[in-house]
């Protein structure tokens, strides 16, 4: 639902009320944002945002057949669904930012190790203390055919890996029928099959292999891709699976010299091609999905490569379903957060203009509290305007651009944009070899 000219009454961490006409109480603190956008914050389903690296071991020239974790466990140390990633949160005010910034309001956060690697907790992004930011301590159970840190011997390929996880399925139903032992990883394994499965793929031809593991045990999972979906488009057409989509297209390759350029085969070049298509693909297809930054290098090409979707077909109402509707139903907390909805969370974000156009966003709420990613221009400093000096009277200065980040243009000396510096009501223009500066004060001209 979009409303125009709308008003967004909040209280303390909750939504109030929003529509385009209502009673405002008294005593309100009224912001009146001009025309700018809101849209409800965004949701990141796959992070390990405020959990420790995990530790690689020390190399051994002697094989690790047994387990070395102590207390009943399971026998391999790649299947821990006993870990749980709420109870080793802690806050990181950078990576907190770094997430704001892209209009992230509230991430999952789990352990990314081993092929049963426990729950992953929804976490908001507030500086608030971590016993208030855990929204959901066990939102999810995740899974992959990565081995990760364990050092044991087994499994050493995917194949053992797969084999591995289908052995815990049957162990557990066996345990299931009541053993006279006690297993702390197989019951924790059967409390989780309740959460949304969350299963991490390497390649999309491992969309298969899950497809199989599924059937058998008659499991619905939610794939976390790596952007080639389209490759398998038949198998996910006929599996149904929803996903979690990285934003990471590959890089434009340098081919200038043409015997570097016989390095890259066709199949790199055809994914660097149709990856930024990924989605729109799987859109076309009615496949539901959600997207993460996660795999991006560079967190500001999120927003980038997210536009980069839409001029490839993408419509931004999917767009904005996979950032906020989406996730929060996947792992079924639409009651809290996902909309902006009376009684939700007041996780939202206010930007310049259409966030997949070229808004800026300039503030993220959580749980109603204000954080400023960019300082707001108060004014529209665009438009012409003429010198008034001795030596460049009535010259014409043209200002352009976007209103956080203009563009003087002084035709006298250049036909391009001069430096130009924006300081709340003062602009400072100048030529790049100094020979011209000069500074003017915005007071309905200059």
């Amino acid at each position: 639902k979009e409303i125009e000219n709308g008003t967004l009454l909040i209280q303390g961490n909750k939504i109030l009320d929003l529509d385009s006409n209502i009673e405002i109480p008294e005593n309100a603190i009224i912001q009146d944002l001009n025309g700018d956008y809101i849209y409800p914050a965004f949701i990141d389903l796959y992070t390990k945002y405020g959990l420790a690296e995990i530790q690689k071991k020390n190399y051994s020239k002697n094989p690790q057949y047994k387990s070395k974790k102590d207390g009943a466990y399971h026998w391999n140390q790649a299947i821990h669904p006993e870990i749980i990633a709420a109870n080793d949160i802690k806050n990181d005010t950078k990576k907190a930012k770094e997430f704001r910034d892209l209009g992230f309001g509230t991430v999952l956060s789990h352990q990314q190790d081993g092929i049963v690697r426990g729950t992953g907790a929804l976490i908001l992004l507030s500086e608030e203390k971590e016993h208030k930011n855990i929204l959901l301590k066990n939102a999810s159970a995740h899974y992959s055919f990565r081995k990760g840190s364990s050092k044991q011997k087994y499994p050493t390929s995917l194949m053992g890996s797969i084999a591995l996880l289908r052995q815990t399925y049957l162990d557990v139903d066996w345990y299931n029928q009541g053993v006279e032992e006690i297993n702390y990883s197989y019951e924790s394994f059967i409390w989780q099959q309740d959460l949304p499965q969350i299963f991490e793929i390497n390649n999309a031809f491992d969309i298969s292999r899950v497809l199989k593991i599924a059937d058998e045990f008659e499991k619905d999972y939610i794939i976390k891709g790596n952007g080639d979906e389209y490759r398998q488009l038949e198998i996910i057409n006929e599996t149904r699976f929803s996903f979690i989509l990285p934003l990471n297209f590959p890089k434009s390759y340098d081919v200038s010299d043409p015997e570097e350029a016989e390095n890259f085969i066709l199949e790199q070049l055809k994914h660097w091609e149709t990856a930024p298509y990924n989605p729109t693909i799987l859109s076309n297809n009615n496949i539901e999905f959600a997207f993460t930054s996660f795999g991006i290098k560079n967190k500001k090409d999120f927003l980038k490569n997210l536009r980069k979707s839409i001029e490839k077909g993408l419509s931004k109402t999917k767009a904005l379903a996979a950032l906020t509707t989406t996730p929060s139903s996947f792992i079924k907390a639409e009651k809290l957060i996902g909309s902006l909805e009376k009684g939700k969370i007041a996780n939202f974000i206010i930007t310049s203009e259409d966030i997949f156009e070229k808004g800026v966003i300039y503030e993220n709420w959580i749980a109603g509290k204000q954080y400023i990613v960019t300082k707001k221009q108060k004014f529209d400093p665009r438009g012409f305007y003429t010198l008034n000096s001795d030596e460049y009277n009535n010259e014409l200065v043209s200002i352009k651009g976007e209103r956080n980040n203009p563009k003087a243009f002084i035709y006298l000396f250049d036909s391009v944009a001069l430096n130009t510096s924006l300081n709340n009501n003062e602009i400072s223009i100048s030529t790049n070899d100094g020979s011209y500066r000069s500074v003017g004060l915005f007071n309905n001209g200059f």
